[in-house]
């Protein structure tokens, strides 16, 4: 039976109120979300991608909270800590930014890899553990991490397990002419992240998660998801390719795309547009490759060319 997308097609209205012209990439963002993913945003300061982030929380009616990230952030900022009271004699947990529904790790490449690496075990497990005890996170829970190009001034790259973690990677770009009118007319008299309204509860976006995982996958797009990641790892120019969780995520990315599309199964061409969004930032250049010129989009493109779609169901 094809699955309601009224909620989803909700969703995406709420979230063009404050996010003018890039209606392919909330898209995305939503699938993830949808497949139980987690989304880094990476582009140039003041092009949306922390509004974007803002918008999404706000338009599923879910807690968030934001930490900005800066060389002087520690760990415990993100997972919490214990403090000593002397009233009770007892030390007493207290929550750190991480728990919440929707986390937004702003400029998250702007702080120590020790900070960093605090979100692993969140973003992975839906849990936190501090000095011997493990607090399970809300349900459900996504990270959405923006983070400044690399080389920009006091940026740390991620480390690959952590990139691995996120389930797309995108770059939002510089909006048209068109809508970069609108968007300054909208902006000029209100805060357009005021008038968005929550159109799903926590409640109702699990169900919608759990709607996702029950679209069918047949067993050759499995079989195509796995020679599209050998591909990637066989190329030449290639150091680091699509690992086994990245296989996994383009799984479940597919299967939202199905389900945006009003599929209760999906078909190649729901692993073909999210295959970029999916694998390039898992990808690691051979450096003398970068300097023929070879970019992460040439080896994805060549993958896609060399592995053959499967026809039919």
């Amino acid at each position: 039976m094809p699955p309601n997308i009224g909620n989803a097609s909700a969703i995406i209205n709420e979230v063009k109120k404050a996010v003018v012209g890039k209606e392919d990439k909330i898209e995305k963002i939503l699938m993830a979300i949808l497949a139980c993913g987690h989304i880094l945003l990476e582009d140039v300061p003041g092009v949306g991608k922390t509004t974007m982030a803002l918008a999404f929380s706000r338009a599923m009616g879910l807690s968030a909270k934001r930490l900005q990230f800066t060389p002087d952030v520690l760990p415990s900022d993100v997972i919490g800590y214990y403090m000593y009271h002397k009233e009770t004699q007892s030390f007493r947990y207290h929550e750190g930014a991480v728990n919440c529904n929707v986390f937004l790790a702003d400029e998250i490449n702007r702080t120590s890899p020790k900070t960093q690496s605090a979100l692993l075990e969140a973003m992975e497990e839906r849990q936190i553990s501090i000095e011997g005890r493990t607090f399970p996170l809300p349900d459900p829970f996504t990270v959405l991490a923006t983070q400044n190009p690399i080389g920009s001034i006091g940026t740390q790259r991620l480390p690959e397990s952590q990139m691995d973690r996120f389930m797309i990677c995108l770059s939002m770009g510089y909006p048209d002419k068109e809508a970069e009118i609108r968007m300054m007319q909208e902006h000029d008299s209100a805060n357009p992240l005021e008038q968005i309204d929550p159109v799903v509860d926590a409640k109702r976006l699990t169900a919608m998660q759990q709607e996702v995982k029950a679209v069918y996958i047949h067993r050759n797009i499995y079989d195509y998801i796995a020679s599209l990641a050998e591909a990637t790892r066989k190329d030449s120019s290639i150091v680091l390719g699509l690992s086994p969780r990245g296989s996994l995520a383009l799984c479940r990315m597919a299967k939202a795309a199905a389900y945006m599309n009003g599929r209760d199964y999906a078909v190649p061409e729901d692993v073909i547009s999210v295959f970029y969004d999916v694998a390039g930032h898992r990808m690691i250049l051979d450096p003398k490759a970068q300097l023929s010129g070879i970019t992460r989009e040439t080896v994805l493109r060549n993958a896609l060319r060399g592995v053959k779609k499967p026809k039919g169901d």
